[in-house]
């Protein structure tokens, strides 16, 4: 079996693809033998578009589906999904797949949505996940408004608003209810500047109340956060990588989304700075520790796959990647497993290094300079885990001696 994915022979309609998929394959990191596997599901499908009389402008998501249906009945041991042959084919923009095989949305609040989608996305710029769940809530919102005659935005009253927003509360932790008021303000605010609701209605939606300042910081020990860096074999190439992460976690508060947001040109070497995109499209430069750098250069020089993309922490199974958030807390979890301590996520490691600062003699509001937090009254949460300082306020209870 060839290990070169050039020499696969395709005939048909896909044949002028072959070598920008063989490429493409390569540089996103795939190895010689599943690139060859690859191509020659590409030589296959280009030969039932022959056999079926359609050139490559015809290619469908129905049509995609009827060619693994047939490849089954050939007895091809290894039949993927539609949905991931797609994928595979969107890696060739010559070939305009992802636009021909997008779903049109089925229903009038699936495009309400996909046009709520795309202001999130596009014009305020907002965070992946913080997208996925401002459109979910939006989606159970209007779902809960469709009736059989078809959504009526135009009717929409304050009062309905009012009554999901105390229904939904009922059955939802506090955390869960400011999301949805928040998401659901945000919806209402589009709805009434595109036309589809009266102004104001987003002022209808009720706060969700919670006893003010409940939230207590919850830091790693010193000693587990080094643990968990010493559970990291720096001599393999995921434990460098997850070393480093860690070390970046921990020292400099980052969230998860931002570490796997890094590129390699967000490393300021001359100032000893680096550049973190965080919330809101926001871009800020923090000092860069000795300890970080050191970790940074290490996984840079010696663990690092060589590939074209510019994220500076990458997943090393092929398709080669920049990592996600999930992956990154995932490695979090892992370390901790290893550590035989109890499984935390990554925002852990961001109290952990505020906490830290605060023990080193920083004030507040260095260290919400550090966090990048946009208000004082995010930071003040700290100031309960700063022992010292409440300890120099402690009162002696009346009666017992100081």
């Amino acid at each position: 079996m060839t290990r070169n994915p050039n020499r696969v022979r395709i005939h048909g309609p896909l044949a002028v693809h072959a070598v920008g998929f063989a490429e493409e394959l390569t540089r996103r990191g795939y190895p010689p033998e599943r690139a060859v596997r690859h191509v020659q599901l590409l030589a296959h499908l280009s030969r039932w578009l022959e056999a079926e009389g359609l050139t490559s402008g015809e290619l469908t998501e129905e049509r995609v589906n009827a060619f693994l249906k047939a490849r089954r009945a050939e007895g091809y041991a290894e039949v993927p999904t539609t949905r991931w042959v797609v994928t595979l084919l969107g890696y060739l923009p010559a070939l305009s797949v992802a636009a021909t095989l997008a779903p049109a949305p089925d229903s009038v609040v699936e495009a309400v949505v996909e046009e709520y989608r795309h202001c999130l996305v596009h014009e305020r710029g907002l965070a992946t996940a913080t997208v996925r769940g401002y459109v979910g809530e939006a989606r159970s919102f209007l779902s809960h408004l469709d009736r059989p005659e078809g959504l009526n935005l135009s009717r929409l009253t304050a009062g309905e608003v009012r009554a999901y927003v105390v229904g939904e509360c009922r059955r939802r932790r506090v955390g869960s209810a400011k999301v949805l008021v928040t998401a659901l303000r945000s919806l209402l605010r589009f709805l009434s500047l595109e036309g589809y609701t009266a102004p104001h209605l987003a002022g209808a939606v009720p706060a969700a109340s919670a006893m003010g300042g409940g939230f207590l910081p919850r830091a790693l020990r010193p000693e587990v956060v080094a643990a968990l860096l010493a559970s990291c074999d720096s001599t393999t190439v995921i434990g460098g990588r997850d070393h480093a992460i860690l070390t970046v976690l921990s020292r400099l508060g980052l969230r998860a989304g931002e570490v796997a947001r890094l590129e390699l040109e967000d490393l300021d070497w001359h100032h000893g700075e680096l550049v973190v995109h965080g919330k809101g499209a926001r871009r800020d430069r923090l000092p860069l520790p000795a300890d970080v750098g050191e970790s940074l250069v290490a996984y840079l020089t010696d663990g690092r796959p060589r590939v074209e993309c510019r994220a500076v922490f990458l997943r090393v199974h092929a398709p080669i990647t920049a990592m996600t958030a999930s992956n990154v807390t995932e490695i979090v979890r892992h370390a901790c497993r290893r550590a035989g301590v109890p499984i935390a996520g990554a925002h852990r490691l961001r109290h952990s290094a505020a906490t830290a600062m605060l023990q080193g003699g920083a004030s507040l509001a260095e260290v919400g300079q550090v966090l990048r937090h946009s208000r004082a009254a995010t930071t003040a949460v700290y100031a309960k885990v700063d022992r010292i300082a409440l300890g120099a306020l402690a009162q002696p209870w009346p009666g017992v001696s100081a």
